[in-house]
């Protein structure tokens, strides 16, 4: 899990352009969007169209459960995993 966490804090630099962040200064509980990273909703796009190439899981943009998985890193990485299954 910690290697998948360090791998999509990576992916949100790069798929973001953030070139300010380093992996480590992103806290894998914080919210992702409006405080913690304060990513929006463009970024969630561009973010969850990276993560489903790499992946290979399915997103539902209209979803409340999609909203759910973007919430913090660890969700995405508990999302994935479930995916793998």
């Amino acid at each position: 899990m910690a290697d998948l966490a360090a791998e999509l804090k990576q992916l949100i630099i790069e798929a973001l352009d953030l070139e300010d962040l380093a992996p480590a200064d992103i806290d894998s509980d914080a919210p992702l969007f409006v405080d913690g990273l304060g990513l929006d909703s463009i970024d969630a796009l561009e973010l969850g169209l990276h993560i489903q190439k790499k992946y290979q899981v399915k997103l539902d943009a209209n979803s409340e459960d999609t909203r759910k998985h973007f919430a913090s890193v660890n969700a995405l990485v508990a999302f994935i995993e479930s995916q793998r299954r």
